[in-house]
C-alpha cells in the first residue's frame, strides 16, 4: 500500500538515509539543522470531517480513503500530511473501473451540485489534486482500477490503455507483445498514462519517445457535457487539434478515462554514459551542438557545477571519487567540472554510430569520458530521488525543486539568475539555501532548466511553510524575469496559476476561460486549478 504521508509504498527501503559524510556536508552548507515531529495516521484521521454526503454504493466516505486523497506531493503536501494538518478533504472516493462507471458518476456530481477531481497516481507537486474551500461537497475520483491494455494495433503501433495505468504496469503489458511506451518521468513508478497527458509531463527519455504529446495519438473523455472520442490520424489540417484540447487541461474539461498512445518496439540495446567537461560555459556549447546536430541520443541531462559537486560528495566511496577526481584534473578537467550524462536507445548499429558521433563533438569541447560506472549509477537510481526528501527530512532538511524551459539565447543566464534568486530568498532570516542546477530535456530551440534547493525546516511547520512560499515565489519569479515557461513538466494546478498570465497574455487566460465554459459552466470539475 501507498505510504500515507510519503512517497512510495510502506514497504520499500528506499528512503536515502543520509550517511555520516552527507549530513557532515548539509551541515557545512546551510547549517545544523533538527527535525519536526510527524503526526500518526491516527492523529490525522481523527481530524477529517463528517463527509457531507451521504453513504451510497457509487463511492466511499471512509475517512481514511478521503484521507490518502486529500493530498499529492508537492512540499506544501508534504509538510501537510507531516503535521497531520491537511485543511480541506474530499467528501467521498469512487473507484471505477470502466468509462460507463465515470460517466455515471459525473451525471450523479451534476444532478446533486458536486465537484469532482480526478486522481491518477497522486503524485502532483503543484497542488493539482487538493480539494478548495467550498459549499459543493467534493468527490475524488480515483482510476488506478482502470489499469489494463485493452488494445494493441500492431500494424500502426498504437496501445489503449486505462487511464489509471501506472508506469510500471504500462511497460510490462507491453513487454509481452515487444513494445514500449519509453515515457519515464520521475514519478515513472506511481503516475498514470492519464495524469501525464492531463499535465504534459516529460518523461527522462523523450529525444528518443517525445514527450507524452508526440505519444498521445488519442483517447476518451468523459465530460459533463457528455463522451467525447478523439480518434487516432497520422496527421490531420482539420482545423485545430482535439487533443491539444485535453492536454495540460488538468481535468478542468473532463476526465481521460482511455489513452491511446504510440508505441515503439523494444530496443535491442540500451546504455548510459558520462563525460565531463571543463566547465559549464564549454559543456553549453558542447549539448547545444549535439542536439542541433539531431544525435539519436535517448535522454541528455546536464548537471552545472554546483550540481556535479554536490553529487561527486554524496556518491558515496570517498577513495572511488578521489581517484575519477585526479584522473579528470590530468585529462585538464578541473574544479569547475561539469558532469554530462546521456543514452543510447535503440539497435547496436544505432547506439554504436550515436555513442561515436556524441564523443567526437565532446571531445572537440575537451570533453573526458569517465568510463561506464557513473552511467550505470544513474540508471540504477533514476527514479530514487524522490525518496531523497525522506532522508532529508530525517535529519531536519527539507527539499524541492523549481523547473522551467526557455530558449538557447537564454539559458546560461536565466540558469545562473533562478539558482541564485532561490540560494538567496532567506538571507533576510539569515538561513542559508544550498541549490543546484542541470538540464534535463533539450531541444533544438533550447531547453529545460531544473533547480534543485535545500534549506533547513524551521522551528514550526507554519515557518518550514513561510520558508517554501519565500522560495518559490522567488524562483516563480525569476523565471517570468527570464521569459520562461511556469512549468516544463509538473503542469500548473494551484502552486503555479498565479504565474500563468504572464506566460499565456490576457486574451490567451481569456480563450482557456471560454473553453474550460464550453465543457463545464459552473465550474465544478477540479475548480481552483489551472487558471488563477
Amino acid at each position: 500500500m501507498k505510504r500515507w504521508n510519503g512517497w512510495g509504498d510502506d514497504s520499500n527501503d528506499l528512503d536515502y538515509e543520509l550517511s555520516k559524510s552527507a549530513l557532515g556536508f548539509l551541515e557545512g552548507l546551510v547549517g545544523r539543522a533538527a527535525r519536526l515531529p510527524d503526526a500518526s495516521l491516527e492523529q490525522a484521521l481523527a481530524k477529517v470531517p463528517e463527509s457531507r454526503l451521504p453513504v451510497s454504493a457509487l463511492y466511499s466516505v471512509d475517512a481514511e480513503d478521503r484521507l490518502r486523497h486529500a493530498r499529492g506531493q508537492s512540499l506544501p503536501d508534504w509538510l501537510a500530511l507531516r503535521s497531520g494538518e491537511l485543511g480541506v478533504f474530499p467528501d467521498a472516493v469512487a473507484f471505477p473501473q470502466t468509462s460507463e462507471e465515470v460517466r455515471g458518476l459525473l451525471q450523479h456530481a451534476q444532478e446533486h451540485g458536486i465537484d469532482v477531481i480526478p486522481y491518477g497516481g497522486g503524485t502532483s507537486v503543484v497542488g493539482h489534486i487538493n480539494p478548495e474551500v467550498s459549499e459543493r461537497p467534493v468527490l475524488t475520483i480515483d482510476m488506478t482500477r482502470m489499469n489494463k491494455l485493452l488494445a494493441l494495433d500492431r500494424q500502426s503501433q498504437i496501445a489503449t490503455f486505462g487511464a489509471g495505468t501506472i508506469g510500471p504496469q504500462i511497460e510490462s503489458q507491453l513487454a509481452v507483445h515487444g513494445y514500449t511506451l519509453g515515457h519515464y518521468p520521475q514519478s515513472w513508478e506511481l503516475s498514470t498514462i492519464g495524469g501525464w497527458v492531463a499535465s504534459r509531463s516529460s518523461g527522462q527519455q523523450s529525444m528518443r519517445y517525445g514527450r507524452i504529446e508526440q505519444m498521445f495519438a488519442g483517447g476518451r473523455i468523459e465530460t459533463l457535457k457528455g463522451t467525447l472520442d478523439i480518434p487516432t490520424f497520422p496527421a490531420t489540417s482539420a482545423g485545430p487539434d482535439l487533443r491539444e484540447f485535453f492536454l495540460g487541461t488538468e481535468g478542468r474539461l473532463g476526465i481521460i478515462t482511455e489513452v491511446k498512445a504510440r508505441v515503439t518496439p523494444l530496443p535491442e540495446h540500451e546504455a548510459f554514459h558520462v563525460l565531463f567537461f571543463p566547465s559549464w560555459e564549454v559543456a553549453l556549447g558542447a549539448v547545444r551542438e549535439i542536439v542541433q546536430n539531431k544525435m539519436q541520443l535517448s535522454m541528455m541531462r546536464l548537471s552545472n557545477q554546483m550540481e556535479t559537486f554536490t553529487q561527486l560528495k554524496l556518491a558515496g566511496s570517498a577513495r572511488v571519487i578521489a581517484l575519477l577526481e585526479w584522473y579528470l584534473k590530468k585529462r585538464g578537467v578541473g574544479d569547475d567540472k561539469v558532469m554530462f550524462t546521456f543514452g543510447v536507445t535503440g539497435s547496436k548499429a544505432q547506439c554504436a554510430a550515436a555513442l561515436r558521433l556524441t564523443r567526437q563533438i565532446a571531445r572537440r569541447h575537451k570533453g573526458v569520458s569517465a568510463g561506464p560506472a557513473l552511467g550505470k549509477k544513474w540508471e540504477h537510481s533514476r527514479f530514487r530521488s524522490p525518496y531523497l526528501r525522506h532522508g532529508l527530512w530525517d535529519a531536519g532538511y527539507a527539499v524541492d525543486t523549481m523547473e522551467t524551459a526557455i530558449d538557447w539565447a537564454r539559458v546560461a543566464e536565466a540558469a545562473a539568475g533562478i539558482q541564485s534568486d532561490i540560494a538567496n530568498a532567506l538571507a533576510d532570516e539569515g538561513e542559508k539555501v544550498h541549490a543546484f542546477t542541470h538540464l534535463s530535456h533539450m531541444y533544438g530551440q533550447g531547453s529545460s532548466v531544473y533547480t534543485t534547493y535545500i534549506f533547513r525546516c524551521g522551528d514550526s511547520y507554519a515557518q518550514t511553510q513561510a520558508r517554501w512560499e519565500k522560495l518559490k515565489a522567488a524562483g516563480a519569479e525569476a523565471i517570468v524575469r527570464f521569459g520562461g515557461t511556469i512549468s516544463h513538466q509538473h503542469g500548473v494546478g494551484k502552486d503555479h496559476a498565479k504565474y500563468l498570465s504572464a506566460e499565456k497574455g490576457e486574451l490567451g487566460i481569456e480563450a482557456i476561460r471560454g473553453l474550460l465554459t464550453v465543457f463545464d459552466a459552473g465550474q465544478q470539475m477540479n475548480p481552483g486549478k489551472l487558471l488563477p
